[in-house]
């Protein structure tokens, strides 16, 4: 009896060598995160090489037997080379597919966390968007899609629309004034270290500092147009916050850290080293 076939679009979130010639593919569609497996992928005669490559975004063909699926024919939709062809822009891609495989889940409608990642991919390999605050948009967002979404719109002590000296605080998932919210000595306690596996444990205060204009591109990135994500500079101070705060709230919300990471941070020492 022929399996049934299903069609799907999705891009690459993982790829695993096993056996000889085939792979163990996590597939990210508009349904969920899919474990998918591509026998002989691996061999040169196959046809679906360039379909199980990390980024890939393809038109996929899966057959189900046992619980599983297999991939029959697949057909690229884009594979993001000018991505691919910058080691500092791959690593940082690799981070954003390990993010979204962390944050997605399977069997749970997931097209606008597609969106997301493509248009995020997008932004760094063909509009050559900024890296760190395609970055930060990018964490901050997701973050937002899967429920963790802060409260931005106004200070959640006084309800000031435009909080003085404004800070992310990213136990509460909340924007604050600078003053509200702080004990009577005004500390700020940190945060248990961040698990890593290349390098020292960071730790993050549990309220990171912002400038109004962080503060209005964190508001962009939750509130805007998912079109016009990327579509605003950022530069300097204001960045540095924005990124930092970014990635201090998925540590906080998902409490774990990213070998990709690690390893698109070693490069930028690397780089500034050099």
């Amino acid at each position: 009896m022929a399996r049934e076939k299903t069609v799907v679009k999705g891009i690459v979130l993982r790829a695993v060598d096993t056996k000889e010639s085939d792979k163990i593919l996590t597939v990210l569609t508009p349904g969920g995160k899919l474990p998918v497996i591509a026998k002989g992928a691996r061999g040169r005669k196959s046809r679906v090489t360039a379909c199980t490559q990390l980024l890939a975004y393809s038109e996929l063909t899966l057959s189900e037997s046992r619980g599983w699926q297999y991939l029959s024919e697949g057909s690229p939709i884009q594979l993001f080379e000018g991505t691919r062809q910058d080691i500092a822009l791959l690593s940082l891609a690799s981070y954003f597919t390990e993010l979204t495989e962390a944050a997605a889940l399977e069997n749970v409608e997931s097209g606008e966390i597609l969106s997301l990642l493509l248009n995020a991919l997008y932004a760094l390999g063909e509009l050559k968007k900024d890296p760190a605050l395609v970055k930060a948009v990018f964490e901050l967002k997701l973050m937002s899609l899967i429920g963790f979404e802060p409260l931005a719109d106004a200070c959640a002590c006084c309800g000031n629309p435009e909080p003085e000296d404004p800070v992310l605080d990213i136990r509460e998932g909340v924007i604050c004034c600078g003053r509200c919210g702080k004990g009577e000595r005004g500390l700020e306690p940190s945060l248990p270290p961040m698990a890593s596996t290349t390098g020292p444990a960071g730790r993050w205060p549990a309220r990171m500092p912002l400038s109004p204009g962080a503060l209005a591109a964190l508001r962009r990135a939750l509130y805007g147009e998912a079109k016009r994500l990327y579509s605003f500079s950022l530069a300097g101070p204001d960045l540095k916050k924005l990124g930092d705060a970014g990635e201090a709230y998925v540590h906080a919300m998902l409490e774990r850290g990213f070998k990709t990471l690690d390893f698109y941070k070693g490069l930028q020492m690397q780089e500034a080293d050099g």
